[in-house]
C-alpha cells in the first residue's frame, strides 16, 4: 500500500456530483441490517472489512435477512401463490431455496436457470419457464418434469410444444400466453419490453394475441390457463405498471382466461434522494387497474430487482489513484464491467463509499473505473468519495444485488467473484470465487501440457 497516494481533488464545479451536498452514504441505499460501527460498516452482523479479508475482492455481499423480508413483503401484498421471484435478477441454488422457503414461486428464463432451480430442490410445480426463443431441449425438460406453467412467447414455440407432444408423447403443456400490451415502461429503452415493437410476446394491436388464444385452445398439446405481460423494468411510477396491467386484464376478460400475471418491473432507489414505491403501493395500483378493466380474480407478479437489488453490495479493493491535473482523478478497482455491466450497458448510475468510514462526508471527486482493457469500463462516471481515499482501501458500491453477478462475465479472463450471504453475525459462502483453473477447464487441449505454465514446460525440456 502506498502511503503517499494523493488525496482526491475537491469538487470541480464543471463536473457536478450526484448530490451537491456530498453527504455520507444514504442509509436508504444500504441493506436493512446495515450498522454503522466505530470499526466500520457491518451488514448482517458481519463487518464488511472482515468479509473482504476472508473471501477476497471483488465480492458480492447479500443481506440474507433483507432478502427474506422483501420476499415476505411481496407475499403479504399480493398473496401466497401469486408471487414468482424473477431469478434472472440473481440466481444461485441458495437464492432459489431462500425464495421458495419464503413462499415464492420461481420464474426462470433459460434451461440453465431451470436446471439451477431443480438442482436446488425446487418443486417443478413452483417453477414458471419464460423465454422468447425456448429450444426443444428446454421445452422437453419443462414438459418432462411438469412445470407449473410455460409462458409461451410465439407461434413457433407452440409448434415445438405440439411436435414434442405428438412425436415423443410428452404431456400437454400448462400454458400462459405472453402478450405485448402496447405499453412500454422502464428507465432505459433496452429494458422496455411491453411495446408493440418488441421481441417478446403476441401483440394485442395486430391481433396476434387473439390468434394465439384460438390456436392454443384448439391444440391437444396445450392447456391454456392464462395470460402474461411484462411492460418493462426499473419503473419508479407504479401508474406505468398499472397501465400495462389494465390492458392485459381487458384482454383476459374478453377471452375468458382464468389466470392473469402482470410481470415485474418495480424499480429501486440507486442514488441518494431517490425513492421507490413499496410492494403494497404496487399491489394497490395494479388491483385498482385490473378491477377497472373488469378482472375479478387474483393477480400474479414477478419481482426480481425489487427483491434483490438493495440486499446486495459489491466490495472492491482500490489499486490505483491517478490524478490528471486540470482534468480529473481516476480511481481504479480490482473489478469493473465484468461484475457490473449495467453502467456500460444502460448508463446506470451508482454511488460508492468506504466501509471503514461510511458516515464520512464525500468531498472528493473522481471517476471510478475497473481494471479491464476498455475505456468504457466505468463504474461511476462522477463519484463522490471521501477525500482521504488511498490505494489499498476497501470500497463499496451499494444496490448491486440485481443484475450484477447475474450479468457477470470473464472479460479479459477475470474470474467471477464470490458471493456470500450474511446473517446473525455469520458469513456463508454461497458461490465460490472462480479460479484460473476454472477459466481454462473448457479449453480443448491442442497438445500435451495443457494447464502447465510455459515456464514449467521449459524446465521439463532442459
Amino acid at each position: 500500500m502506498s502511503p503517499v497516494s494523493p488525496a482526491l481533488p475537491p469538487l470541480d464545479p464543471a463536473l457536478p456530483p450526484l448530490d451537491p451536498a456530498l453527504p455520507p452514504v444514504d442509509p436508504g441505499l444500504l441493506p436493512l441490517t446495515a450498522e454503522f460501527r466505530p470499526e466500520g460498516l457491518a451488514v448482517g452482523g458481519v463487518l464488511l472489512d472482515e468479509a473482504a479479508r476472508q473471501y477476497g475482492t471483488p465480492l458480492f455481499v447479500y443481506d440474507e435477512e433483507h432478502l427474506r423480508r422483501r420476499c415476505r413483503e411481496a407475499v403479504a401484498a399480493f398473496g401466497r401463490g401469486n408471487v414468482a421471484y424473477a431469478s434472472k435478477a440473481f440466481l444461485c441454488t441458495a437464492m432459489a431455496r431462500l425464495a421458495t422457503e419464503e413462499g415464492l414461486l420461481l420464474d426462470v428464463a433459460s434451461g440453465g436457470e431451470l436446471r439451477t432451480a431443480l438442482y436446488a430442490g425446487v418443486d417443478p410445480d413452483r417453477i414458471v419457464l419464460h423465454g422468447n426463443n425456448k429450444d426443444e431441449a428446454e421445452l422437453r425438460t419443462a414438459l418432462t418434469v411438469g412445470l407449473r406453467h410455460i409462458v409461451v412467447d410465439s407461434f413457433d414455440e407452440l409448434d415445438r410444444i405440439e411436435r414434442l407432444h405428438r412425436e415423443e408423447g410428452l404431456p400437454p403443456a400448462r400454458v400462459q400466453l405472453r402478450v405485448a400490451p402496447g405499453v412500454a415502461a422502464g428507465a432505459h429503452q433496452a429494458i422496455q419490453t411491453g411495446g408493440h415493437d418488441s421481441k417478446f410476446g403476441f401483440g394485442l394491436a395486430d391481433g396476434a394475441a387473439a390468434a394465439a388464444v384460438r390456436r392454443a385452445r384448439g391444440s391437444a398439446a396445450v392447456r391454456l390457463e392464462g395470460v402474461h405481460a411484462h411492460v418493462g423494468s426499473q419503473v419508479l411510477d407504479p401508474a406505468e405498471l398499472a397501465d400495462g396491467a389494465a390492458a392485459v386484464a381487458r384482454f383476459a376478460v374478453e377471452h375468458g382466461l382464468r389466470r392473469l400475471t402482470v410481470g415485474g418491473g418495480l424499480g429501486v432507489a440507486y442514488l441518494s434522494g431517490q425513492s421507490a414505491p413499496s410492494f403494497a403501493v404496487w399491489a394497490e395500483r395494479v388491483r385498482a387497474a385490473v378491477r377497472g378493466a373488469g378482472w375479478s380474480g387474483e393477480v400474479g407478479v414477478e419481482p426480481g430487482r425489487s427483491i434483490a437489488a438493495r440486499a446486495g453490495l459489491t466490495l472492491y479493493r482500490v489499486g490505483t489513484v491517478k490524478r490528471i491535473e486540470g482534468v480529473r482523478t481516476y480511481v481504479s478497482v480490482d473489478g469493473g464491467m465484468s461484475d457490473n455491466l449495467r453502467p456500460a450497458l444502460y448508463g446506470a448510475r451508482y454511488e460508492a463509499f468506504l466501509p471503514r468510514c461510511p458516515e464520512a462526508p464525500r468531498p472528493g471527486h473522481a471517476r471510478l473505473v475497473g481494471k479491464h482493457c476498455e475505456s468504457g469500463d466505468v463504474i461511476i462516471d462522477d463519484a463522490a468519495l471521501p477525500a482521504d481515499l488511498r490505494v489499498g482501501d476497501l470500497l463499496a458500491t451499494p444496490v448491486t444485488g440485481a443484475y450484477g453477478y447475474a450479468m457477470a462475465s470473464n472479460y479479459n479472463k477475470l474470474p467471477r467473484p464470490a458471493v456470500v450471504f450474511v446473517r446473525n453475525g455469520e458469513a456463508r459462502l454461497v458461490v465460490r470465487r472462480e479460479t484460473e483453473h476454472d477459466l481454462l477447464r473448457l479449453d480443448v487441449a491442442a497438445g500435451d501440457g495443457l494447464g502447465e505454465p510455459v515456464a514449467a514446460q521449459r524446465s521439463h525440456a532442459v
